[in-house]
């Protein structure tokens, strides 16, 4: 069984090098916006690696058309800068050409820009329940332990919370590498997380590997089942984004339609949530021009079925509304919501 995944993989590697991506970048063919258009051989995540390269250079996806039958990935996505003009900077435009045509053949499938070998810092993420006060109580360990916190992202959500954070050593300026510390740092974190609530549980968890930040919050809190609703969840059903589910028989695809308030990365955070939970785009259709963004995927399992019960169904619309919710900010005088995020960024 290895010999067989291992020659499964050099036939991926030559077949990848011998029909290597094409990227074709074109300002004329529209009016507001630069057309990208994406051709590879398709591998499960391909869709979110082009998705997170142009989501990281801060790039909006106004228009996006998507097709990955029969082992080929074809991808058109129409973009702006943030001032939703025509991308023209020409070092943005290499960037592009390079992650995502012939060169990405050769480079580790991370390619996030922001994203290097921690050598310099340590990453914690923590998981656990959400409540008032708790930013500052995870501080406040951080700091009695001598920890300089150089940057701290924390998303809510449902009552749960997860963060990543960048921390150093006060003594040496660097990455934390003395394991009794480590193994300190870890117990009193996860104390602070459990807080009262005993009923879900906490974790903390230390690497000095590569961490993509927003893809790791995306996938702790889909480990942590954010998605899962209180019962007296107060958010009202016209705040929530409208997600359907539903096979097409004759195609064997399920279709996934959802109707939501446009809003920057809106896609990359659609995008990851399928890909975390295995299931494989085949068609899309993107339109995100006005206020409001419409998506459509044609969808199968990695095991090459559509959705097969009404709770498998039912799980994909909880999770798709939750990683499109963890992002919104709402702020009612004092209190803090329950999907505030938070974006905090420190130096000492």
């Amino acid at each position: 069984m290895r010999f067989s995944n291992d020659m499964d993989d050099e036939y991926e590697k030559l077949f990848r090098r011998l029909n290597p991506p094409r990227v074709v970048i074109d300002n004329e063919a529209c009016k507001n916006a630069t057309v990208i258009r994406v051709d590879s051989a398709n591998k499960h995540g391909k869709l979110l690696e082009v998705v997170q390269v142009l989501t990281d250079l801060n790039l909006i996806i106004t228009k996006a058309y998507i097709s990955s039958d029969g082992g080929w990935f074809m991808d058109v996505f129409n973009v702006t800068d943030q001032d939703g003009k025509k991308v023209i900077d020409e070092a943005v435009l290499d960037i592009i050409t390079k992650s995502l045509g012939t060169e990405s053949c050769f480079t580790s499938s991370i390619r996030s820009f922001g994203v290097k070998q921690s050598v310099d810092h340590t990453a914690i993420e923590l998981t656990g329940s959400d409540r008032p006060g708790l930013l500052s109580e995870v501080s406040a360990v951080l700091t009695h332990l001598k920890c300089n916190v150089l940057n701290a992202e924390v998303w809510t959500h449902n009552m749960r919370a997860a963060a990543v954070m960048q921390v150093t050593d006060e003594e040496t300026g660097s990455a934390i590498i003395d394991p009794e510390k480590l193994s300190r740092i870890k117990e009193l974190l996860c104390n602070v997380l459990k807080g009262s609530n005993k009923s879900r549980g906490a974790k903390t968890v230390v690497s000095h590997g590569v961490t993509h930040i927003e893809r790791r919050l995306h996938q702790m809190m889909f480990a942590d089942r954010d998605y899962e609703r209180a019962s007296n969840d107060e958010l009202n059903e016209k705040q929530r984004p409208n997600v359907s589910v539903v096979n097409w028989h004759e195609k064997d695809y399920s279709v996934i339609t959802i109707r939501s308030k446009d809003r920057a990365k809106l896609l990359f955070d659609t995008v990851c949530t399928l890909t975390d939970m295995e299931y494989v785009v085949f068609h899309a259709n993107i339109d995100a021009e006005g206020p409001e963004a419409h998506q459509e995927y044609y969808i199968k399992h990695v095991d090459g079925s559509p959705v097969k019960s009404e709770a498998e169904r039912q799980r994909i619309i909880q999770c798709l509304e939750a990683a499109i919710e963890r992002r919104v900010s709402e702020v009612s005088g004092t209190m803090v919501h329950s999907n505030l995020r938070l974006l905090l960024s420190f130096t000492h």
